[in-house]
């Protein structure tokens, strides 16, 4: 079967490689487009466009780059119908995601979306169009399924999180000692304007801290320049594509608001979240998250502050310094990791990938056989 596979940034295209490795598995005849990344890539050779070239963080930059995006959502649909796939797997991005799965439902294809779009914080909205185009959902965070059903009546699979299985394949794989210093990693995000915007003030506290060695880690989908720009004068190392390694082998961690910090919390590391934006991305996001608490995934999943945030303004040379210290803590460092020891317990254990690829190939195996309930 023919499966057209669109994700949005560096955590989508590791999904999404992983679901498309277990639809292999299944299916022998199977077939893949994709929009995604380096990973997703490597597992079809058959990449419509990479990440980097249409996902835009924040409201400005959206605004920014509108005509290119309006060009990619054409394009898209162009070379959806050229392919003509038997289903669409979306994986989070929604603000591109449900505009194509809108016009998909609308010509007749079949809409499956993986990793739910995070309605729950912000345009709840949504939900009226996700119950209107998308066929099956499959979620990833514990609350989200109860969220679906009991707030809108909206049956929902919860698959469990996909980075437990990355985590637990990887660990079992690691033997390599990065560092025989105490380490601080610095993650500073994989796009260019949270690299930009961050990893400066990441860098601003290396001084304050002899004893410890600093290591940036880089994502696998940027060049190595625009780490180096920031590094010149200093002997901060930069290390790519290794981050599962780093998080094993560090003290402590600095790190973008994103992914990463689940990441970092499932390796037991005590961290500090860093968001900033230009201020018109903030001003907008602080009306539209007002009802959220939390920006980061670890204390959005727990529903309490377990990580430190240090948002915009708060995100200082000063601040960094002071959290830091704490979190270098004895006492502190092994609650963080007893909350973090709770968290993974909540997350449904290993096998998301695996289950969600079952319930799409089982999904059109019955349309195909027209044995599915209509």
């Amino acid at each position: 079967m023919k499966y057209y596979i669109i994700a949005g940034e560096a955590s989508g295209d590791l999904h999404g490689s992983n679901l498309i490795k277990e639809l292999k598995k299944l299916d022998r005849n199977s077939s893949f487009r994709c929009w995604g990344g380096d990973l997703m890539n490597e597992q079809t050779n058959n990449l419509a466009k990479h990440h980097k070239d249409y996902s835009y963080m924040g409201f400005l930059e959206v605004f920014l780059n509108l005509y290119t995006i309006i060009k990619n959502i054409s394009f898209c649909k162009s070379d959806i119908l050229k392919y003509n796939p038997d289903i669409i797997i979306y994986i989070d991005f929604p603000g591109f995601n449900l505009r194509i799965a809108e016009w998909a439902k609308k010509n007749g294809f079949k809409n499956h979306y993986y990793i739910s779009p995070q309605i729950w914080a912000w345009k709840e909205s949504r939900i009226k169009l996700i119950k209107k185009v998308v066929d099956k959902m499959y979620v990833i965070l514990p609350f989200e399924k109860k969220f679906y059903k009991e707030k809108h009546n909206f049956d929902v699979s919860f698959v469990g999180h996909p980075l437990m299985d990355e985590i637990s394949e990887d660990t079992s794989k690691l033997s390599q000692k990065i560092s025989e210093d105490k380490t601080i990693l610095l993650l500073p995000g994989s796009r260019d304007q949270e690299i930009k915007k961050l990893l400066p003030i990441m860098l601003s506290v290396v001084s304050e801290f002899e004893d410890y060695k600093f290591i940036i880690g880089a994502a696998p989908s940027q060049k190595l320049s625009i780490y180096q720009d920031y590094v010149k004068d200093s002997n901060v190392e930069i290390i790519q594509n290794k981050t599962y390694e780093l998080l094993k082998n560090c003290t402590a961690a600095i790190v973008t608001s994103g992914t990463a910090t689940l990441e970092t919390a499932l390796f037991k590391v005590p961290q500090i979240v860093c968001y900033k934006s230009s201020w018109t991305t903030y001003l907008i996001g602080k009306i539209l998250l007002k009802n959220l608490n939390y920006i980061s995934l670890v204390n959005l999943i727990a529903n309490k502050l377990i990580v430190k945030e240090l948002i915009q303004n708060a995100c200082s040379k000063k601040n960094l310094i002071k959290e830091l210290n704490i979190i270098l803590e004895k006492e502190e460092r092994a609650k963080i990791i007893s909350n973090y020891n709770k968290l993974e317990n909540s997350l449904g254990g290993r096998g998301a990938s695996n289950k969600t690829a079952k319930i799409i190939y089982n999904y059109l195996v019955e349309e195909n056989s027209g044995t599915k309930d209509s």
